[in-house]
């Protein structure tokens, strides 16, 4: 049998639908594509067929030194145009929340530039983002180079997830926070022996690093930054939303940082191919405040109301604050008079009462300016995410 690539540990073990699959049945899947690779002219478009299809089309895609492009969906999205390169390469689609879904396309060394080490055979890692997203392909290219053990289940939400974890006793997990409020909620009694909590994607507030830190006290907990565009930027590991405000004038991991005009802007060694320039804008707006650099929302996710642009993210993190409130959703809706409101969906903690609720979530929101305050505000027993594993927000303008 032919030895897996230097990247890919041969201990590996894939399980989907409760069935497991190692190297043996990789190698077998990869040979499979290797004619209709090397076939290919250049680029292969691998629709989603689930973790072990994705890992065999990888090896087959780097022998054939072909592109690999890896959609998000079933039918690729409309993606913004990107030439063929010359040999190996991934292409992954940014999730088209904020306009049309950009195809990146990514030097696969560089994607696993900050792969720390062989990482831990031992660890069990659960699959909470999608496979094709950055994130997602983060995680899969962590347990194979450690040889770990993968489990995935495309599509399943929370509360199937929640489940698997603790059925499958899941060491590693790394989510968006929407993502983490939710399995917080559907853990039943048990919950999974923990030893790594990583949060991405979104911003990490205080209360649920709070949270996390209390329900899995022995795990190491870290809120990383990235995006598909700028790969893997840096990780916060002291527990503290944000980070170190001075590292917007050191850098972090060879990653350059600084504001303009209130906008986050990298340097990253781990960039896509073919930026055209050093510095890449994030869109993330950041605030300093003391010794903490911290995020307030997106600069394209602002809404206007009454001519005053609010940041829905900023106002969702006063809500989250708000002792009770196990999560919210912040988003616009329309309005004949101020063109549009705010409004709000909060999830109550079990038992809290509903009077006290409503009268903490007044008094946290009444220093907000009056264009940042939610107009409504229903309570509801879950949000519902993505596929991306985020909060779908509407109304932005």
């Amino acid at each position: 049998m032919t030895p897996p690539p230097p990247w890919l540990h041969p201990g590996v073990r894939l399980i989907e639908a409760e069935r497991s699959v190692g190297w043996t049945e990789i190698a077998a899947q990869a040979d499979a594509f290797d004619a209709a690779f090397q076939a290919a002219g250049g680029r292969v478009v691998l629709p989603p067929q689930g973790v072990p299809a994705l890992v065999a089309a990888l090896v087959a895609a780097e022998r054939a030194g072909v592109e690999l492009h890896l959609p998000r969906r079933a039918a690729p999205a409309e993606t913004e145009s990107e030439p063929h390169g010359p040999g190996f390469a991934v292409l992954l689609e940014t999730s088209g929340t904020t306009g049309t879904p950009k195809l990146i396309r990514h030097d696969f060394q560089r994607l696993r530039g900050r792969l720390r080490g062989a990482g831990d055979p031992d660890a069990r890692w659960l699959l909470a983002y999608e496979p094709a997203a950055f994130a997602g392909f983060q995680v899969i290219l962590t347990a194979l180079a450690a040889g770990a053990t993968l489990v995935s289940a495309p599509g399943a939400g929370a509360a199937e997830l929640a489940r698997l974890a603790v059925s499958h006793a899941v060491t590693h997990i790394s989510a968006t926070p929407s993502f983490w409020r939710a399995f917080l909620l559907a853990l039943d009694g048990a919950a999974p022996p923990l030893a790594a909590v990583t949060l991405g994607g979104e911003v990490a507030d205080q209360p649920l690093l709070d949270r996390l830190a209390e329900r899995f006290p022995t795990a190491k907990l870290r809120h990383i930054y990235a995006s598909t565009e700028a790969g893997a930027l840096f990780a916060v590991g002291d527990g503290r939303a944000g980070f170190p405000a001075d590292w917007l004038e050191t850098g972090i991991d060879g990653v350059g940082l600084r504001l303009s005009d209130g906008v986050l802007e990298v340097n990253s060694p781990r960039a896509m191919l073919g930026l055209d320039r050093a510095w890449l804008s994030t869109g993330d707006v950041v605030e300093v405040r003391g010794d903490r650099a911290l995020f307030a929302g997106r600069l394209d996710g602002r809404v206007n109301v009454g001519g005053v642009k609010v940041s829905p993210e900023v106002v969702e993190q006063v809500l989250l604050d708000v002792p009770g409130v196990r999560d919210a959703l912040v988003q616009a809706a329309a309005n004949p008079v101020t063109g549009h409101i705010l409004t709000a969906l909060v999830v109550p903690a079990p038992g809290v009462e509903e009077a006290a609720l409503r009268a903490a979530i007044r008094a946290a929101v009444s220093v907000l300016p009056p264009a940042a305050r939610p107009r409504l505000v229903t309570l509801t027993g879950s949000i519902a995410l993505g596929a991306a594993g985020k909060k779908t927000r509407k109304g932005t303008a």
